[in-house]
């Protein structure tokens, strides 16, 4: 592809440890050939309107000062953005891409459930408003979940047995703490979770392979037109017992895991579900949160093979796919956001 420019994009990253580590991906995968460095909040030298950066040039790692580049993709997770707003007031509104990509899940869940995304979402309620108890005889098993989270820490499991008592798991199905028919389960929580702001959501009864958990992944990543498009579609499978899959056993391509496990045309339909809902919450997501390049959304079924969202996720992990098959896929993982930076620098407007 012939460019019109060769933009300098830039990477904002947490640290300089790990910039000479990410960078190298995206340079294996930059196709278009665009000039890229990579950069932390604490190398940016506000006065003189310049960065320190790490770039690979004709096969040279070289430190230098940069100009500020005419898109910035963030990779830095964390809550604030005064950087990236900063940033956009030096190079233009809608030039920087997942300001926000540490998502709020009560607010996500508040923007889907008033979409036709609704009849994906399992109920879902917040803690501090919450008789857990009164769910419980609703729900017999329920999810507590922080507002913000990340590889499944500090996801609870909630699940009352048939003789009354509640079993409080964490990671594994085999409970941490058991409450007994007649003892104070919200006073036990309370005190299990904190200060912190939870949500509580009904647990779905989710479907197994092999006795294991899986989730369904979908990457979903911005191309060089601006449009979302489907890059990826994994199962991350939990080991034996473990709820958990953000702690999985294996990953694999959702089609080479799942086409043997369906009869083919209800696959068919979930594969094509999965491709229209995904870009529909990435839609949403970003009419909520501003501008956005990439992000996951991960399915669960049930066992009668329905779909339910569980949540969506702003930063991907990407390490993730290095164990696929599929060199395809993990060219797209790296070359997409880059591609979606070079439409931004070429015609700057507002975002889908």
């Amino acid at each position: 592809m012939r460019l019109e420019s060769r933009p300098w994009i830039g990477i904002l990253v947490t640290s300089r440890k790990s910039r000479k580590r990410i960078l190298k991906l995206y340079q294996r995968y930059n196709s278009l050939n665009l000039k890229l460095y990579i950069f932390t909040p604490s190398d940016i030298r506000w006065k003189k309107q310049r960065i320190i950066g790490l770039s690979l040039q004709k096969g040279i790692w070289k430190q230098s000062l940069f100009p500020f580049p005419q898109v910035v993709y963030n990779r830095c997770f964390n809550k604030k953005v005064q950087t990236i707003q900063s940033l956009e007031k030096a190079i233009g509104r809608n030039q920087c891409f997942n300001a926000i990509n540490f998502f709020n899940k009560w607010d996500l869940y508040n923007r889907l459930s008033q979409t036709s995304l609704k009849t994906y979402l399992p109920e879902t309620f917040s803690y501090k408003y919450s008789n857990v108890s009164e769910l419980l005889e609703t729900y017999p098993l329920l999810y507590i979940k922080p507002f913000y989270g990340s590889k499944g820490r500090s996801v609870y499991r909630i699940e009352r047995r048939d003789h009354g008592d509640i079993d409080i798991s964490l990671h594994s199905t085999a409970p941490r703490y058991i409450c007994r028919k007649n003892e104070d389960i919200q006073g036990k929580l309370d005190e299990l979770l904190g200060s912190a702001q939870y949500m509580v959501q009904q647990g779905i009864a989710m479907s197994r392979v092999d006795r294991k958990y899986f989730d369904i992944r979908v990457l979903v990543q911005k191309d060089i037109l601006g449009e979302w498009t489907v890059s990826a579609i994994t199962c991350r499978v939990a080991y034996e017992q473990y709820f958990n899959t953000s702690m999985c056993e294996n990953m694999y391509d959702f089609v080479e895991l799942l086409s043997k496990e369906l009869p083919p045309e209800q696959f068919n339909t979930i594969l094509q579900t999965l491709n229209e809902v995904s870009v529909k919450a990435a839609l949403e997501a970003e009419t909520l949160l501003g501008l956005l390049g990439e992000l996951s959304v991960d399915f669960v079924l049930d066992e009668q093979n329905k779909l339910w969202i569980i949540e969506l996720n702003g930063k991907p992990q990407k390490n993730m796919y290095n164990d696929l098959k599929s060199k395809s896929i993990k060219r797209k993982v790296y070359s997409k956001p880059l591609e979606y930076a070079y439409y931004l620098s070429q015609s700057p407007r507002p975002f889908k």
